[in-house]
């Protein structure tokens, strides 16, 4: 039997070909596992507590440093994985950074579903000098409030804010 011109005969090469993608790509979902959940979903900030670090006396004048303490909750359905974090200090209402701390955050071994790791500590390096007592300063007119962002950064993916704290006019000592 022969074709016709214009009409073609099966090609069964072209299915056997479909079927073996599928199979690939199968057996790399299979083998792999589901992917992590999308850090800004899966993780919460919870536990906060910020406030201003008495560093001590540096070059004859008592030194603040805003500070924040705080813990990750996975709240996704499965564990995540390599996570970073960035603590990006400010003072309320200037875009110019204050300070910032890179923190691992999870590490490879993961951080499993509905489970918390922490505490966490970001303290920024710049802060307030004076002559004047700790407690007086935080109350002094030209002191202005900050705040701190918090980031994550999953592997190679784009950096995602978790949140934004404001910090408390409290002098913290740890």
């Amino acid at each position: 039997m022969s074709a016709r011109p214009g009409t073609r005969r099966p090609d069964w090469r072209r299915g056997g070909a479909s079927v073996l993608l599928l199979a690939l790509v199968l057996f790399v979902q299979i083998g792999c596992g589901e992917a992590d959940p999308d850090a800004g979903q899966a993780l919460k900030i919870v536990d906060d507590v910020t406030g201003w670090f008495d560093v001590g006396i540096v070059e004859g004048q008592n030194k603040i440093v805003p500070t924040v303490s705080f813990k990750i909750q996975n709240i996704a359905s499965r564990p995540i994985h390599s996570v970073q974090l960035n603590a990006v200090f400010r003072i309320v209402g200037d875009e110019e950074e204050l300070g910032s701390m890179l923190l691992k955050g999870i590490d490879s071994s993961g951080l499993a579903a509905n489970a918390a790791a922490g505490p966490f500590v970001a303290r920024s390096n710049i802060g307030y000098t004076g002559q004047e007592p700790r407690n007086q300063m935080l109350q002094n007119r030209h002191f202005r409030d900050a705040q701190v962002e918090i980031f994550a950064k999953q592997g190679g993916k784009q950096w995602v804010k978790l949140g934004t704290f404001k910090i408390a006019r409290q002098l913290l000592t740890t």
